[in-house]
C-alpha cells in the first residue's frame, strides 16, 4: 500500500536524520540522495544469443532504469537486514550506502565486476539483432 510505504520511507529518513546530525551538515534526505547516487549502476551485463552461444554482453544502463535499479537494490537488501522494524532497515541500509558500504554497494560493484569480465563481448552489442 502506497500509504505504507510513504509510512515506512519517512520513518526511515527522520532515524537517518538523527544519525547524521551529529556527523556531518547533511540531512537525511540529502543522506538517501548520496546512497542513491553511490548505488546506482553504469552498466550491467545482458544475456544475447550468437551462433548458439549465449553472452553476456556489457551495456550502459538508461538513465530511468538506473534510479530503479538503485531503488529496487536498496529496498530488497534492506528487507534482508536483522534490524525490528522496515523503517529501521531501510535507513540503516540508506546509512551504510551514503558512506559507500553495505550489501546494495556491493551489488553494484559485482554488476560493474562482471561487465568488466565480459568486456571481450562487447563488440556483440553493435551487430544487428536481427542477422
Amino acid at each position: 500500500k502506497k500509504s505504507t510505504a510513504f509510512k515506512i520511507f519517512y520513518d526511515a529518513i527522520e532515524i537517518v536524520d538523527e544519525k547524521v546530525k551529529g556527523e556531518e551538515e547533511m540531512t537525511g534526505l540529502d543522506a538517501f540522495r548520496k546512497a542513491l547516487e553511490n548505488v546506482t549502476p553504469a552498466v550491467e551485463v545482458r544475456s544475447r544469443r550468437v551462433g548458439g552461444a549465449t553472452f553476456q554482453i556489457p551495456t550502459p544502463v538508461r538513465d530511468s532504469r538506473k534510479e530503479s535499479m538503485a531503488m529496487k537494490w536498496l529496498i530488497s537488501f534492506s528487507r534482508k537486514r536483522n534490524e525490528k522494524t522496515m523503517s529501521q532497515r531501510l535507513a540503516f541500509e540508506v546509512l551504510a550506502a551514503s558512506k559507500n558500504e553495505g550489501a546494495a554497494i556491493k551489488k553494484k560493484e559485482d554488476t560493474h565486476r562482471m561487465a568488466e569480465a565480459n568486456k571481450a563481448f562487447s563488440h556483440f552489442r553493435f551487430q544487428s539483432e536481427v542477422e
